[in-house]
């Protein structure tokens, strides 16, 4: 794997050299985008909006347009608006990773350390999982600032890009249900459902199946089978409430045993 970014941590006044890698893949077929015509590949170009000539990656630059021109930024220019967080992925406080809503998580990154900060990247792992806290980060990435969550697991720090709080919608937004709709045999009900269906999370258990699904199709296509969708069944034909809450209740049952 090639790195995304390489810096360091800041963890106090020690400072720690890393180097940042996805720790995600797709998992989606790589579909190809077609004419409908005659199957040929649509190819996409960045073109002079002026000329209409394709422009060669190399000589794009970005800009940013005040008084009707273009201020022309570069790498250094990026750099000098801070060069410390393009750098440093400075911790700025150690909180509970329960204190922070899931709302908030964006992108999960590895962190390997660099062979001279070795050392102080194992005792900052052990230190982190031993404390049961993570530390709030910021960095820039890509020319964007980004806040982040530094966690332990097992093996490896995980750096996990988060939301800023002006990023997320208010809920005034919603029309939401207020609570005095809720009867109280009803709430018992779907808690008890809540408590059979209560296991261990175990992420291995879930898998990306639609993928191989869509082959099968692909597959079945190529060979010239025609396609039927399968038709969605009614989970349960009643409409009431407690009726669906008593049904499922039966159901897991019936399963358990």
């Amino acid at each position: 794997m090639r790195p995304l970014w390489t810096g360091s941590i800041g963890f106090g006044l020690v400072n720690i050299p890393v180097k940042l890698y996805s720790a995600t893949q797709d998992s989606n077929l790589d579909l190809d985008m077609l004419d409908k015509k005659d199957h040929a590949n649509i190819q996409f170009k960045r073109v002079n909006a002026d000329t209409g000539k394709e422009v060669a990656y190399e000589n794009i630059v970005k800009g940013y347009k005040i008084n009707d021109k273009y201020v022309i930024l570069d790498d250094k220019d990026f750099a000098a608006a801070n060069a410390q967080k393009t750098k440093s992925i400075q911790i700025e406080e150690f909180v509970k990773e329960s204190e922070i809503d899931s709302t908030y998580y964006e992108m999960p990154y590895y962190l390997e350390p660099d062979k001279s900060g070795s050392r102080a990247y194992a005792l900052f792992h052990e230190a982190l999982i031993k404390s049961g806290k993570v530390g709030i980060a910021t960095f820039v990435l890509r020319n964007k600032e980004a806040l982040a969550i530094l966690k332990a697991n097992d093996k490896v720090i995980i750096l996990n890009r988060i939301r800023f709080h002006q990023e997320i919608r208010d809920t005034s937004e919603l029309t939401l249900p207020a609570k005095s709709v809720i009867k109280p045999k009803e709430l018992q009900m779907a808690t008890s459902l809540i408590d059979q269906l209560t296991e261990k999370f175990d992420i291995s258990k879930y898998k990306d199946t639609y993928a191989d699904d869509l082959m099968k199709v692909i597959k079945a296509k190529a060979k010239g089978t025609k396609i039927v969708a399968p038709k969605m069944k009614v989970a349960y034909k009643s409409n009431d409430l407690m009726d669906q809450l008593k049904a499922s209740l039966t159901k897991k049952k019936s399963k358990a045993s």
